[in-house]
């Protein structure tokens, strides 16, 4: 999660940026459950491109609206994230990782952060190329750096993977003669989506759980250094005090786990079309109608 994409695609970017903009909930309409009358009014931040947190937000949005909450998604970058939750402005936050991505937030803020729980423990970030590229290895992309245009595409700069790459993977394997871009995940996925399109070879910044590689053709770099830590966990954090003033969603969020197949499956649902979305809540319902038991299990 971490970082994505470059200034060169300028108007991509732009178009990319409205579309998130537009996909900020606000919702004042509560859909009750049972005609129950609201519970009360909670704020999950969400950092734009970075979908798996967008995907598992909207899904807490649809299942708290339905148990009567009225619930707003609000975007931020990741240390505005932080410093909300650490100030008590943002209620929880479903896109932490750990223990590599996210561990300088909790240096900084961890005794104003409480994590509920962890709910997908295989996260991982890494370097991406076409699966047709003529590497297989980090390592061997110092000797082939001219044949991916000297460059390495990031997401956002704020975020651990970009922190990573450029502290750790880049000097490690003596990449330092490459250009390494940084903006936004939306330009680092136009950026993919030109070169795949075109038969170029590319190299992104990227993570999984991400519907990017159902979409295209990819292979991971082999990191033989394991600059890139082991697979990291996808935890819930939540301000301090969250468990004691929301019980029952404290509750419910400590026992929420999402496996990969449905992950992915409602991310395709929402992104991969990759049409200007500015309402996920009717994608969000058709998933969860096509998988009602499941999320009936996550408030039982």
């Amino acid at each position: 999660m971490i970082t994505r994409r470059i200034a060169t695609a300028g108007a991509l970017a732009g178009a990319a940026a409205l579309a998130l903009t537009g996909c900020v909930a606000s919702t004042e309409d509560v859909a009750s459950s049972g005609g129950s009358d609201a519970k009360g009014s909670l704020t999950i931040p969400a950092i734009a491109g970075w979908d798996e947190g967008i995907a598992s937000s909207e899904l807490w949005k649809a299942v708290l609206e339905e148990q009567g909450y009225s619930v707003d998604i609000e975007y931020a970058d990741a240390a505005a994230v932080y410093a909300g939750l650490a100030a008590g402005d943002y209620d929880f936050f479903t896109d932490t990782w750990l223990p590599v991505t996210h561990a300088s937030y909790f240096d900084e803020l961890g005794d104003q952060l409480d994590v509920l729980g962890t709910w997908n423990e295989d996260a991982q970030n890494h370097l991406a190329v076409n699966a047709d590229a003529p590497i297989d290895s980090i390592a061997e992309l110092a000797d082939h750096a001219a044949e991916f245009d000297g460059t390495i595409v990031g997401t956002d700069p704020g975020a651990g993977l970009t922190t990573t790459t450029a502290d750790v993977v880049i000097p490690t394997y003596g990449l330092e003669g490459m250009d390494f871009t940084t903006s936004s995940s939306a330009a680092m996925l136009s950026e993919l989506d030109a070169a795949m399109s075109s038969g170029e070879n590319i190299v992104v910044t990227l993570w999984e759980p991400h519907w990017a590689y159902d979409q295209y053709d990819l292979k991971n770099l082999e990191d033989p250094e394991n600059t890139y830590g082991d697979a990291e966990t996808m935890q819930i954090t939540a301000r301090t005090g969250f468990r004691e003033d929301e019980p029952e969603v404290a509750g419910w969020l400590e026992g929420f786990t999402m496996d990969l197949d449905h992950l992915q499956s409602l991310e395709a649902a929402m992104f991969a079309s990759g049409e200007q979305v500015d309402d996920y809540g009717p994608v969000v319902a058709d998933w969860i109608a096509d998988n009602r038991d499941y999320v009936d299990g996550l408030t039982a």
